[in-house]
């Protein structure tokens, strides 16, 4: 009987999901800290929504969300860099400058991503799943950095990928570095402000634990808005 829970997907005995022979566990000898308990719900989304991701931009199938799988073929550049209505904002090489309404390409490399200094454009302007895919990946990639790694990286030292082939292996690192820098925390530290030092949000003003729940709801409404774009454009005219 299906879960509900995602195709590949099941429940280890404390609650948390697991894929193939990868289980999180609270008590997992080889942790270097507990794992508190109210991190287990939000870690559990986290790796969810990051799988479910992936299945989205990878295929061969992904899952419905009632435990049906949906046939889904991996994303291409067309798909990836598709600007569906005027005006978008997307990654773009640096030597082409920044596009409608951005004032600025931010980002390591050959590519940058549009962008302005707040105040930003009102209404937003309309992003791309590269624009999208990015924001995703620097922000995670950065807050890992500013959560338990050296604290210094600004969003002029992320590289920002012009293709698939270099943005999907961005985004796994980066969901990787932040998955790292979760298990690292103990309970003093979810309730610490500014453990998270990430310069481009509210992290210095906040305890870490709201900025944990505050990526999961990134990732899920970034995720959904991706996998909307890749229906659209499998069914343009």
């Amino acid at each position: 009987m299906s879960t509900g829970i995602g195709q590949g997907y099941s429940r280890a005995p404390g609650g948390l999901l697991w894929q193939g022979a990868t289980v999180l566990s609270p008590c997992d000898p080889e942790r270097p800290v507990p794992l508190p308990e109210r991190l287990v719900p939000l870690l559990d989304q986290f790796d969810f929504a990051r799988r479910r991701l992936t299945d989205r931009l990878t295929g061969p199938v992904m899952d419905s969300g009632n435990g049906t799988d949906v046939e889904v073929g991996p994303i291409t550049d067309a798909e990836y860099l598709w600007e569906p209505v005027p005006d978008c904002w997307s990654v773009r090489r640096h030597a082409d400058g920044p596009g409608p309404r951005a004032t600025v390409l931010v980002g390591a490399g050959e590519w940058g991503r549009d962008t302005t200094p707040p105040p930003h454009p009102a209404p937003p302007p309309f992003t791309t799943i590269a624009w999208r895919l990015s924001h995703l990946s620097e922000m995670l990639a950065l807050r890992a950095d500013h959560t338990n790694g050296s604290r210094s990286l600004t969003r002029d030292d992320f590289r920002a990928c012009g293709d698939v082939a270099t943005a999907l292996p961005a985004f796994d690192a980066a969901a990787a570095a932040w998955r790292e820098a979760l298990l690292s925390v103990d309970d003093k530290a979810l309730d610490t402000v500014g453990h998270c030092t990430y310069p481009h949000g509210s992290d210095p003003e906040n305890p870490f634990l709201e900025i944990v729940w505050w990526v999961n709801q990134e990732l899920l409404h970034h995720g959904a808005e991706i996998a909307l774009l890749r229906d659209l454009h499998r069914l343009r005219a």
